[in-house]
């Protein structure tokens, strides 16, 4: 078994990374700023940095004291609106941080790195449907621009210090640990008003499609891509769009709330519709969507109310 660093380890994709390398008997060493993670979803067993990526000394001292033999990058700036608002500071977590990591992991000698990028904005609007990685690439927001110029830097590495990495372009993931009191994550953040008896807000029209894939499924794509001999680049999704409406819809349902939703202006960014064609990682990782969309809410909304609420 290796030592597997996991930055933004004690977020909501990370955390659950985390406890399967751990399950499987992998050492795990997490680095997480606690800016939008939490300290509480760190699994005991894995060893706790409070380290921001964007200090490249403060990174140097860890992989210098634990030699991980794999990265799997999760911590980033993922908040659209924020990075629309204030792009310096979008470039300075996911392009600036990325680039401390990936230079420390060639100095390190890591043997693979697992780089977290995004399905939903790397595309922009997209010109036909299901996305596959042959789609043109045109971010219409700096985040999406931001987590595609990593994936160049680590195309870059590998070419000339023989980095060998793997990107994933995550669909919109849900599960437990979400936070709902944060920027994205809709079923979270509906989960958690309906919890309340408040309306659930519909930024537009609701009819934007998206790909929810459940936090489980998205776990096995990191296993799978660290130990596969695989690198480039690679979509994780269902291949189905959802509205935000059935989705408010299914959360309601489940929860038996009977209130209805609040509607509000769209959000500047965001693309309208976008669902992803894994077929790749289908038949070069073996990865498959295995949690249907209704069963992996159903979890969700278990799991939320089995935590204690403020």
């Amino acid at each position: 078994m290796a030592k597997v660093l996991v930055t933004g380890g004690a977020g909501f994709i990370g955390s659950h990374v985390v406890d399967k390398l751990i399950d499987e008997g992998h050492s795990v060493v997490v680095g997480d700023n606690l800016s939008t993670g939490f300290r509480k979803n760190v699994n005991p067993e894995a060893k706790f940095y409070e380290e921001d990526i964007r200090d490249a000394s403060a990174m140097e001292r860890i992989f210098e004291a634990e030699r991980p033999r794999y990265v799997d990058h999760h911590a980033a700036q993922m908040d659209v609106r924020k990075s629309v608002e204030d792009p310096l500071f979008d470039a300075e977590t996911n392009i600036l941080g990325s680039l401390n990591l990936i230079r420390l992991s060639v100095k390190f000698n890591v043997d693979k790195f697992v780089y977290v990028s995004t399905g939903g904005a790397v595309y922009g609007e997209p010109d036909y449907l299901p996305v596959d990685e042959a789609h043109p690439v045109n971010p219409e927001c700096q985040y999406g621009i931001s987590k595609h110029t990593v994936e160049h830097y680590l195309h870059l590495y590998q070419l000339h210090d023989g980095l060998e990495s793997i990107s994933l372009r995550y669909p919109n993931v849900y599960g437990p640990r979400q936070n709902p009191q944060g920027e994205a994550g809709v079923v979270a953040i509906f989960v958690g008003r309906m919890m309340k008896g408040e309306p659930p807000i519909i930024f537009g029209d609701g009819k934007q499609l998206r790909d929810y894939v459940y936090v489980g499924d998205i776990v096995n794509a990191n296993l799978l891509a660290m130990n596969s001999g695989r690198t480039g680049i690679y979509n994780f999704g269902s291949g189905v769009g959802t509205s935000v409406n059935q989705i408010c819809h299914k959360l309601a349902r489940l929860m038996g709330f009977r209130g209805e939703p609040q509607f509000a202006p769209a959000r500047t960014g965001e693309i309208f519709k976008i669902y992803l064609d894994a077929a790749k990682a289908a038949a070069e990782l073996d990865w498959r969507c295995e949690t249907s969309l209704d069963d992996g809410l159903d979890q969700t909304v278990k799991w939320f109310r089995s935590q204690k609420t403020d």
